[in-house]
């Protein structure tokens, strides 16, 4: 009987570390909370939400901006809210990579594969739409998604390596010159300038504008996109000296009109009106805060 006990407590033991799992089962309103996700499960699953957040958001981050678990649930949509952060683009081995967790994920936990839908703000959109286009190419993994929605994302690097030449120059800010120069100075470390050579932008860039480059979300034709944004030109103005040329909304707007040119028939661009706040009140209208969520919600159980 001890030889038994002993046997069975050591399995359960293996069980919990290979899947990083917690012994109890956690229930709809407790997540499974794993060094890689938070998940929250609903008794039965009719669809899977995969969410990406903001540079330095992990998964506590994004569902403490983004509450939107009771809802799902009570719409029996299971929702995952990724730890995977600090990321500007992916490498194809981190696609891989984080391709093989997914799916180990969905394993582990038993989740369907009907309906799936990746969505980020920030950052965390340009690796929904790079991860999404990924599993889409890849078939094979079965993870396809059926749709994938970006919040406010920077989704041409290019560009982006000179608007934060501008805001140097422009000097509004401690706090703006800051964030500038980290990210140029890591673009130009890792990528280059785009004005010497542009291929690398290209290879890991959502879009590149000035080649029409798109190569990196070319399999997401038949799948449904959205783009959120909240342009509101006066806020950013006032508050941290950009031009609408500069913010994110308007490259997010351009790539939408570019991809409704090459015919991809599921896009769509929602913008926003005084919606952007953060958790803790203060008025941003680059926030999880834009999107609807009871409007999300229908579209990913949409047929």
């Amino acid at each position: 009987m001890k030889n038994l006990l002993k046997s069975s407590i050591l399995t359960l033991l293996l069980l919990t570390l290979n899947l990083g799992i917690a012994q109890v089962n956690p229930g709809e309103n407790n997540p499974i909370s794993t060094e890689s996700y938070n998940l929250y499960k609903p008794d039965k699953t009719e669809a899977v939400l995969i969410l990406f957040g903001g540079f330095p958001e992990n998964g506590e981050m994004i569902e403490n901006e983004f509450p939107i678990t009771d809802k799902a649930l009570e719409e029996e949509i299971a929702v995952i809210y990724m730890n995977f952060n600090r990321k500007l683009w992916l490498e194809e081995s981190q696609k891989a990579d984080l391709a093989n967790n997914l799916n180990v994920l969905f394993e582990t936990n038993d989740l369907p594969k009907k309906k799936i839908v990746i969505g980020g703000l920030s950052s965390g959109g340009s690796i929904a739409l790079l991860i999404g286009n990924y599993l889409t190419e890849n078939s094979n993994l079965n993870l396809e998604p059926t749709g994938v929605f970006v919040v406010d994302s920077p989704i041409d690097l290019a560009a982006l390596y000179r608007i934060t030449e501008d805001n140097i120059k422009r000097d509004f800010s401690e706090a703006s010159v800051g964030e500038s120069t980290f990210i140029h100075n890591y673009f130009k470390s890792k990528l280059g300038n785009p004005e010497e050579e542009i291929k690398p932008y290209e290879n890991y860039s959502v879009f590149t504008f000035e080649t029409k480059n798109y190569q990196n979300i070319e399999d997401l034709k038949n799948t449904k996109l959205r783009f959120y944004s909240e342009p509101d030109k006066e806020w950013w103005k006032k508050n941290m000296g950009v031009e609408y040329e500069q913010m994110n909304a308007f490259h997010i707007k351009r790539l939408t009109e570019f991809l409704k040119d090459q015919d991809y028939k599921n896009v769509e661009y929602l913008t926003s009106e005084n919606k952007g706040y953060r958790s803790n009140g203060e008025r941003h209208p680059h926030s999880w805060s834009i999107v609807n969520k009871e409007d999300l919600l229908e579209w990913i159980l949409e047929e």
